[in-house]
């Protein structure tokens, strides 16, 4: 279950949501379905239940960027993003920083 759970996904727009709705944004394994998520979550950070999950594919975009040696192009890698409500309890993602 520990390679479900890649990393969280903390942007201006996510510490929002949390601060409104108890919403947290995680970025997962692209074949990880909800159950998994749930579960992985659950064994993750125990004393929170979990409500709801939403999960989506967002796709990798292309990327330009002019230098002194002309153009470089490259591409983002395309992830699966977990948005997860929680029903009571509390995640902390800096508690081991």
């Amino acid at each position: 279950m520990a390679n479900i759970l890649l990393k969280p996904i903390v942007t201006e727009k996510m510490t929002r949501l949390t601060e409104e709705g108890r919403h947290y944004a995680f970025q997962v394994a692209k074949d990880a379905n909800k159950i998994e998520i749930r579960k992985a979550l659950e064994a993750r950070y125990p004393g929170v239940q979990i409500k709801e999950v939403r999960t989506m594919v967002v796709r990798g975009k292309r990327r330009r960027q002019f230098t002194k040696k002309g153009l470089v192009q490259g591409r983002k890698p395309a992830f699966k993003k977990a948005i997860v409500t929680l029903r009571s309890g509390e995640i902390d993602f800096y508690e081991s920083v």
